[in-house]
Order: structure tokens, then C-alpha cells, then sequence
């Protein structure tokens, strides 16, 4: 029997700012069935895809990649933001609302060639997705896809994703922001 993941998120409405509605995955993490559930589709969708990494941006892309990466018997692979990695580190900026901010990647995370998924709970305008590619392509990473629980696509990640070039998948969508 299948879970509904779209009844496991919970909708906060008018967080952080007012108009927005914060798509909460908290809820779904505690619910056992329902996080098995996600873990399982995402690997499933990927288990024939020769996936030697999975990169998780921080925060929460952390949780569901390492359990991807698990079930994938691939590495796992941290993408943080600057400041966080206590060894030598590359990085990668990106745009956010009001200024940008920084990803980075150990140097020795990822071999040029290896074949690297990453993992996200949202996608929204696709700027983090976007700058872990660029962060990964420059380590020399072949990223077979980018996957996620939630997608916005009224905010069109996805598709700025996929004019790079980068097949993307997600569990659910939600209209609006």
C-alpha cells in the first residue's frame, strides 16, 4: 500500500515572510511509513543509474540523501554552506532573495568521472540545485540527476535545471509558492 507523502507535509502558511507558504517536511521525516516511503521512491527511480555518490544540500537534502545513498550503496557526499567544512574546500555561489551565499564541497568528495546524484527536499527557483551542479561539474562529477521531495514548479527550478542539461524528478508538487 502506497503513502499519500503530499497529506505527510505540513503547509505553514505566511512563513518566513507573509505570502508564503512554507511546505514543511518536518512531519513527513517523523512519520515512519511516510519517510520509508519517500527514501524508497527516490532510490527506486535511480537504482539502475550507476550512482557512485549522492551529494545532500544542507539541510535537509543531508537527511534524505544519506538515506538514498544508503539504499543506493553509493557514498555520500555533503554540500554546506561557507564556512562549515573543516578541510580544504571548493565553492560555488548562488542568488538568493536578497544577495547570494556560497556552497562548498571538500576537494577529495568526489573523483572526476564519478557519477553523482543529488538530493534536496524542495526545489523552488533552483538556484542552491543550480549551484551544486556548478559545484560538482567543476570537481569534475558526471551528475546523472537532481531529485526532490517537493517541487514548486510555479517558481520554475525544474525547468531552469533542465536548461542545464540536468534530468530532475520530484515526489510532489504544489501550486503557488
Amino acid at each position: 500500500m502506497s503513502v499519500d507523502l503530499k497529506a505527510s507535509i505540513r503547509t505553514i502558511s505566511d512563513f518566513p515572510q507573509p505570502g508564503i507558504m512554507f511546505r514543511d517536511v518536518t512531519t513527513l521525516m517523523k512519520d515512519a511509513a511516510a519517510f520509508k516511503e519517500a527514501i524508497s521512491r527516490l532510490a527506486a527511480h535511480y537504482a539502475d543509474k550507476g550512482v557512485e555518490k549522492v551529494a545532500g544540500v544542507e539541510a535537509r537534502g543531508f537527511i534524505f540523501g544519506a538515506a538514498v545513498a544508503e539504499k543506493l550503496e553509493a557514498g555520500f557526499v555533503p554540500l554546506r554552506k561557507k564556512g562549515k567544512l573543516p578541510f580544504e574546500a571548493i565553492s560555488a555561489t548562488y542568488e538568493l532573495e536578497y544577495g547570494t551565499d556560497q556552497l562548498e564541497m571538500h576537494i577529495d568528495a568526489v573523483e572526476p568521472g564519478e557519477k553523482v546524484l543529488i538530493i534536496d527536499d524542495l526545489i523552488a527557483t533552483g538556484g542552491t540545485a543550480e549551484a551544486a551542479i556548478h559545484l560538482l561539474t567543476k570537481a569534475g562529477a558526471e551528475i546523472i540527476a537532481a531529485a526532490f521531495v517537493i517541487d514548486l514548479p510555479d517558481l520554475n527550478g525544474a525547468k531552469r535545471l533542465h536548461n542545464l542539461g540536468i534530468e530532475t524528478m520530484s515526489l510532489v508538487a504544489y501550486d503557488g509558492h
